[in-house]
């Protein structure tokens, strides 16, 4: 079953990405881009699900319709 968090992205002075996250406590990415600190969040969650042993019941399950934010550079 998929899950669905949020996470926190945000760009550091020396240009690299930090994602952390309130749903899953622990959880702390960093990555030169966007979409690679994304895909090691995604990989620490999994771990993080694993040990603390968390469920869909406290992380709810992805819906057939969500928002997600877009973010365009001018």
């Amino acid at each position: 079953m998929e899950k669905i968090i949020k996470i926190h992205l945000e760009k550091l002075p020396e240009g690299l990405y930090l994602a952390t996250s309130d749903d899953i406590q622990g959880l702390i990415a960093q990555g030169r881009t966007v979409s690679e600190t994304i895909e090691i969040a995604r990989d620490v969650a999994r771990k993080l699900i694993e040990e603390q042993g968390l469920t869909a019941v406290n992380l709810g399950a992805i819906s057939d319709s969500f928002e997600y934010p877009l973010i365009i550079g001018s």
